[in-house]
């Protein structure tokens, strides 16, 4: 896949999720079908804020993978860019590297979460 056509996924650089209409819920990943509400569900996209607070973490080959429940109430699972963490810190969404397709292949990236200072 080319370079640009990555740029044009909403979701791959924002944080994306899901609103039920229906249950007033928040999804994030992208649901198409809500947990609570099943077919009765109304699910819409929406931004959702780019804060958030670590709820848990851990260390997986030496990388902080943590809870972050952002401030509408969505949880996600996401890597912390910093040397500390801890439970209640507050976090911000940054755009950081993934890795790469090879040596000389395509840059991914996408969103991180970094401490607020």
């Amino acid at each position: 896949m080319v370079p640009r056509f990555w740029r044009k996924i909403r979701y791959r650089y924002d944080v994306i999720g899901s609103y039920c209409e229906n249950c007033g819920s928040h999804y994030y990943p992208k649901r198409e079908l809500c947990p609570k509400c099943r077919r009765k569900g109304k699910l819409r996209d929406e931004k959702f804020p780019d804060e958030g607070q670590v709820i848990s973490y851990t260390i997986v080959n030496g990388r902080i993978i943590a809870m972050i429940e952002l401030k509408n109430g969505a949880r996600t699972l996401a890597e912390i860019c910093s040397d500390k963490v801890e439970i209640g810190m507050r976090v911000k969404k940054a755009f950081r590297r993934y890795g790469e397709d090879g040596e000389t292949g395509i840059i991914y990236y996408g969103t991180k979460f970094v401490p607020i200072c």
